[in-house]
């Protein structure tokens, strides 16, 4: 075997001494020398013989000592590397599933419009409460002036409210106090009918008594009729027959006189007691007219007193309709409670009018950097259509962990950002949260392991993480959606 080895080194040296002699050759050739060589040297040529005959090989790369050497660095470096690779995972989690978020605030009109003016363009910062776009305000106008005019005409409506209930209070008190008034004084009117009514009933007795005593005047001036005429019968009988006897001479003269003398006695005393019957009957007459009189009177004056109830019962009405006062008071103060409630409706109106006309002024509703701008000048737009996006500066990383790596992460721990914006500077920044679910669970259609063939998936959980406070500057823009590699440090 030695004698083989020995062998294979001459011819070694004798191959080089013949390079040498022919001096340099090209680079290509040289080159291809190399590899040619390089390649011999890696074959292993291997001969089996009978037991007499020697095995022939080639000697390996890796036991010259030029290779063991590099070998041996390369290990040691490789173990150095390795070692610092090992320490530095046992104290960091890393993820490639990590972006910038932030909040994305849209832009939508609250009333519908066409729009009159456009005042921002794409990617402009605005600051927040700044104008940046206006609709034509001419319908909302209107709307305003006529809840104003409506609010106005319910105003004047609440103070004629007002009004009627201080009129109705008024109005039923004096309404009371006339009714009150009014029986009184019917119920005095009864009194004094009744009064009358009496009084003509005493006239009717009186007159009853009158027509008696005219009667018994009236029999006793007939009785003197008739003695009357009884005796100037007799006298005038007397008067005829001492009027014979004078003619015979057979009495005096003086005696036919005194004859004569009384025969005109008893004629007067019969024509004064015929007077006095005629005067009797007329008395008779006159009281029994009185009698009638009275007896009208006194009808007449019932029918009077009945009037006079009547009068009561209708004061008394009129009392209990004044007596409700209290109760038109109470409907006239409702009125004006409803009054006062539609001034507050109209009122409201008017505020939601002029909150309308107010939302025809488009106004930023954050600090930021417009995006995603979609509307342009006479566009007809709805309520809740998104008109632009404004992105605010404040923004953090949201990095989705392992399930695995999330059991050493714990909020305040320190991060280092990669940014592939910005491969040049390293970000710090700390764990600000941990998400309580895995972002599947939060998806649209979240899995349903319990149904059908089970395949275990390593889940993710979203990490919020902050930056430093010192880390964010004009010089480097972060936006929503780059792709960042953070390194949180765990131990």
């Amino acid at each position: 075997m030695s004698e083989v080895i020995d062998q294979k080194e001459r011819e070694e040296t004798k191959e080089k001494e013949t390079v040498e002699a022919k001096g340099p050759q090209p680079v290509v050739e040289a080159v291809d020398e190399d590899a040619r060589r390089t390649d011999e040297d890696e074959e292993e040529i291997e001969s089996i013989t009978t037991d007499d005959e020697v095995v022939m090989r080639k000697r390996p790369l890796y036991k010259r000592p030029a290779f063991l050497g590099i070998a041996a660095i390369l290990l040691i470096v490789a173990a150095i590397f390795g070692v610092r690779y090992w320490l530095y995972a046992r104290a960091h989690e890393s993820t490639d599933d990590a972006f910038i978020d932030g909040r994305v605030v849209q832009v939508s009109p609250k009333v519908s419009g066409y729009v009159a003016k456009v005042y921002v363009t794409d990617n402009q910062v605005v600051q927040k409460d700044e104008l940046i776009a206006e609709l034509d305000a001419r319908d909302y106008e209107a709307r305003v002036q006529q809840a104003r005019a409506a609010l106005e005409a319910g105003e004047a409506r609440l103070r004629e409210a007002h009004t009627g209930v201080e009129l109705t209070r008024a109005n039923t008190k004096a309404n009371v106090q006339q009714a009150s008034a009014t029986v009184q004084q019917a119920r005095a009117g009864v009194a004094s009918q009744r009064a009358a009514a009496a009084a003509e009933r005493t006239r009717i007795a009186q007159a009853g008594a009158g027509i008696s005593t005219a009667q018994a005047n009236l029999s006793q001036a007939q009785s003197q009729v008739t003695a009357a005429e009884a005796e100037a019968s007799m006298t005038n009988a007397d008067v005829q027959r001492y009027q014979e006897l004078y003619s015979k001479d057979e009495i005096s003269r003086q005696r036919l006189d005194q004859a004569v003398a009384a025969s005109r006695t008893a004629n007067a005393q019969l024509e004064t007691a015929r007077g006095r019957v005629a005067a009797a009957e007329a008395q008779v007459s006159e009281a029994r007219s009185a009698q009638t009189t009275a007896a009208e009177n006194a009808r007449r004056a019932e029918t009077q007193v009945g009037g006079a109830q009547a009068g009561v019962g209708e004061a008394m009405g009129r009392l209990a309709q004044a007596n409700t006062a209290p109760e038109q008071i109470a409907v006239s103060q409702a009125q004006a409670e409803t009054a006062g409630a539609t001034i507050e409706q109209l009122r409201a109106a008017l505020e939601q009018a002029e909150l309308e006309l107010s939302y025809t002024k488009i106004k930023a509703p954050e600090s930021g950097r417009v995006t995603r701008k979609a509307v342009e000048e006479g566009a007809l737009v709805q309520v809740g259509q998104p008109l632009m996006a404004v992105v605010p500066g404040d923004v953090w990383v949201t990095a989705n962990f392992k399930e695995n790596q999330i059991g050493s992460l714990k909020p305040g721990q320190p991060v280092e950002l990669y940014i592939d914006a910005y491969p040049d500077k390293v970000f710090n920044g700390h764990v600000d949260s941990i998400q309580a679910g895995t972002g599947a669970r939060f998806s649209l259609i979240p899995p349903e392991n319990a149904t059908g063939n089970y395949v275990k998936v390593v889940q993710r959980v979203p990490v919020k993480i902050d930056f430093d406070k010192d880390q964010l500057d004009a010089q480097h823009t972060l936006a929503p959606g780059m792709s960042v590699v953070p390194e949180v440090k765990v131990k």
